[in-house]
């Protein structure tokens, strides 16, 4: 009695060690972080509200757009202020941890105005997070490609 008493225990033990393990996987919480900063992000555009990207972007931040212009992030916010979107959202959005380093792609579908002539895009993107010594996350690299359109 004692004997299967034990072994189960000690069954129970190394299943929640392993259910555990598996719920508290290395990276989870730089995934869950960055996550909700590229959609603190998404929902700037969503609300029109470019503001809500302050302090997103490293000071050494670069992007490159799909026409291969490069921007820092002051460029960045002044171009996102210059669109009004009646739409944008992400999809297949992938995070991808490697220490105190997140790579970040997925897709883009966005339309609105854009200085007041009209935009409607699907892109690519992939995103470069870093996690600064105070302990912040920032981007530091943005890249963007235009999804070609079936014929």
């Amino acid at each position: 009695m004692k004997n299967k008493l034990l072994l189960s225990l000690v069954g129970s033990i190394g299943l929640l060690a392993a259910l555990g393990s598996h719920s508290q996987a290395p990276g989870a919480d730089t995934e869950k972080t960055v996550t909700a900063l590229e959609i603190k992000w998404l929902e700037s555009e969503k609300t029109n509200n470019p503001d809500l990207t302050t302090g997103l972007f490293a000071d050494k931040y670069v992007a490159t757009g799909p026409d291969g212009k490069v921007e820092d992030g002051a460029q960045t916010l002044a171009d996102a202020k210059a669109r009004k979107w009646s739409s944008a959202e992400y999809e297949d959005v992938k995070v991808h941890a490697y220490g105190d380093v997140a790579i970040v792609t997925g897709g883009y579908m966005g339309k609105g105005t854009d200085s007041g002539k009209p935009f409607d895009e699907h892109l690519r993107w992939t995103d470069t997070w870093v996690k600064m010594p105070d302990g912040k996350w920032q981007l530091v690299a943005s890249h963007y490609s235009p999804v070609k359109k079936k014929t």
